[in-house]
């Protein structure tokens, strides 16, 4: 038991298991999924650096997102990867204070971003005579800016807030990263009111963007059953699924693992689920990006 969370200095982290030879084969595992999602945002992120065709605002934002998702599966996995290797499970609370701001930062910036990129794909498809200006150089920038600059004080915001709270009910996390409810299991003051803003903040973000991309993709599908040609549907939906793929699975991850009946929750399942959101998107998004789509498939 801890007094209170200056005398806290480091947190314990949750394992995926206490057996050595499993210890190592999640080891393996995560280190093949890690390099995995370095090799695809990487090459992503190379590719539209270095060729001119594709300095296009969609690619750009591409570019962003595939930024986005190698910093967020740096934050949780090669500590998550050390620990099973070195048969450990502590982190520091600086460490801790880390990994919380940087998970809510990306994660933020991430959706941001992906609500910029259902924006541009309504512009390409729904008002395309307008897209060079409205979607020029300067306005791309100053979005993809103003979604890394909102991730930034979101996740301030809430990391100050989360660290403030005393913690008393010990140091052990039950998680495999450290992210905000947990550590506010451990606090010993009435965290209920604080967990409660947190939650309808969230959501209101949370759910005003998808409002945006919901009805950005009833205007981009009215208008592509609209096209007479077959070919030209195609294009259009290849243009749009993949984000639309890679939404869907970001927010049903992240809903779940936060909004789930608590009957049905256990360390296990959170476990689980964790990794679904943290792990699952930044490995598997280049994949969905590049596999309908030519141009991308060409330059690389």
């Amino acid at each position: 038991q801890m007094s209170n969370s200056s005398s806290i200095t480091e947190f314990i982290l949750l394992m995926f298991t206490d057996t050595r030879e499993l210890q190592l084969l999640h080891f393996w595992l995560f280190l093949g999924i890690y390099l995995a999602a370095l090799l695809g945002n990487g090459l992503i992120i190379i590719t539209v650096v270095c060729d001119q065709h594709l300095h296009t605002p969609m690619y750009f934002f591409l570019l962003n997102l595939s930024l986005v998702d190698l910093g967020s599966i740096t934050t949780t996995l090669p500590k998550s990867m050390a620990n099973s290797l070195w048969n450990t499970r502590a982190i520091c609370y600086t460490g801790c204070a880390a990994q919380v701001f940087l998970v809510v930062f990306l994660a933020s910036a991430e959706y941001c971003l992906l609500t910029i990129m259902a924006y541009d794909r309504y512009v390409a498809i729904c008002k395309p005579l307008h897209y060079g200006t409205l979607l020029g150089s300067r306005a791309c920038v100053h979005m993809a800016a103003a979604a890394w600059a909102s991730g930034f004080l979101y996740a301030l915001l809430h990391t100050a807030n989360t660290f403030s709270l005393p913690l008393c009910k010990g140091n052990a996390v039950d998680q495999f990263f450290c992210e905000i409810p947990q550590i506010l299991k451990l606090s010993c003051s009435d965290t209920y009111l604080r967990e409660v803003w947190f939650l309808v903040v969230s959501f209101l973000v949370v759910f005003s963007c998808f409002v945006f991309i919901f009805f950005s993709y009833v205007q981009i599908f009215r208008v592509v059953l609209r096209i007479p040609s077959d070919q030209g549907q195609h294009k259009a939906f290849s243009m749009c699924l993949p984000h639309l793929v890679v939404v869907s699975l970001f927010v049903s991850t992240v809903i779940f693992s936060h909004l789930k009946p608590t009957s049905i929750s256990s360390p296990s399942l959170d476990l689980v689920v964790s990794v679904l959101y943290s792990v699952v998107p930044p490995a598997v998004n280049p994949l969905i990006y590049s596999m309908r789509n030519q141009e991308l498939k060409d330059s690389v």
